[in-house]
């Protein structure tokens, strides 16, 4: 009886083995699985001029990299940095393909879990200040008038500058807080001297008799950039690189593709050709984030103190991921 008492224990003792090393390996794999998101959810931002992102979506070049892992790609056309910004918070966006920096910084001092992971585009000549008045020639001319835009802005950041520029303060000016369709139209029927804006609206001033004022060159870089979750670097690091390498192949395909990018971009933005290749000329879409970069990130939070939209400041550098 010992020995088949000894011999069962044994036997007993080598199937919980081999039991424990099997869930041992499901557990593996269940983690290996969590480590890839069932869905990824990227901005789709196509105005003003948004290339890469028209580029990746028509292109389908998200789906081409993550479709082997079963992984579903959403692209929600949330056009609001401050609403981007939300759904980041509610851990409903993933990536904030192109969101001003203004929008970032005041998350993240709101204590929001956003990080930079790159630049997604400078265009200082592609922000302007418009006035239709032939009498209004500079900054100068606008002291004591109404000028209208969206507030917390690249382009209220602009006026601020375009004003300092001329030794003059927001208080020398009636300025309001308007969007850029508002404002082209309160322009146009003259209840506006001036009109922050950008994009396809400018070239629809210039048809209507405006005229620019000035541009953001040499007052700031009007730097657009790429943000993402700060738990979803940390819980997929690897997915990260991919999207950025992703990121990088539309670029590529734009440098190698001109005539297609910008048939593309018309398309989707129901744009002239002309009028992309025109605006495209204004863009540099290189996602490396430099030192002068970081100091326009800090200028931008710096604009956002004076003008109190923001009281508590973040690091700027600690701001910014490390994706290796």
């Amino acid at each position: 009886m010992n020995f088949f008492k000894k011999s069962f224990v044994l036997l007993t003792t080598l199937l919980f083995t081999l039991s424990s090393v099997g869930c041992s390996k499901n557990q593996v794999s269940t983690s290996d699985e969590t480590k890839l998101p069932k869905e990824i959810n990227i901005s789709y931002v196509k105005a003003p001029l948004n290339v890469p992102s028209i580029v990746e979506k028509n292109k389908q070049l998200f789906e081409n990299e993550f479709s082997s892992d079963g992984i579903e790609i959403n692209y929600p056309e949330i056009t609001s940095g401050s609403k981007m910004t939300e759904a980041v918070a509610g851990g409903s966006l993933d990536f904030c393909n192109a969101i001003g920096a203004t929008s970032v910084i005041l998350a993240a001092a709101n204590g929001v879990d956003i990080k930079i992971i790159g630049v997604y585009s400078r265009a200082p000549k592609a922000f302007t200040i418009m006035a239709k008045d032939p009498n209004i020639k500079s900054m100068k001319d606008l002291k004591g008038k109404k000028i209208v835009g969206p507030k917390g802005t690249i382009l209220h950041q602009l006026l601020i500058g375009a004003l300092v520029k001329e030794d003059l303060t927001i208080d020398d000016v009636e300025f309001i807080n308007m969007d850029i369709s508002s404002g082209v139209s309160a322009l146009l029927s003259d209840n506006a001297d001036a009109v922050l804006v950008a994009g396809s609206a400018t070239d629809n001033l210039l048809e209507n008799g405006a005229h620019v004022i000035t541009t953001g060159e040499g007052i700031l870089d009007a730097t657009i950039v790429i943000a993402a979750s700060g738990e979803f670097i940390n819980t997929y690091p690897d997915i990260v690189k991919r999207y950025l390498k992703v990121h990088a192949e539309s670029l590529e395909f734009m440098k190698e593709n001109p005539e297609e990018t910008f048939e593309l971009t018309s398309t989707e933005t129901e744009l002239s050709l002309e009028q992309v290749e025109n605006m495209y000329a204004l863009y540099n879409f290189d996602p490396t984030i430099s030192e002068n970069d970081i100091k326009e990130l800090e200028k931008t939070q710096d604009f956002l103190v004076e003008n109190e939209m923001l009281t508590k400041t973040v690091d700027i550098n600690s701001l910014i991921a490390e994706i290796k």
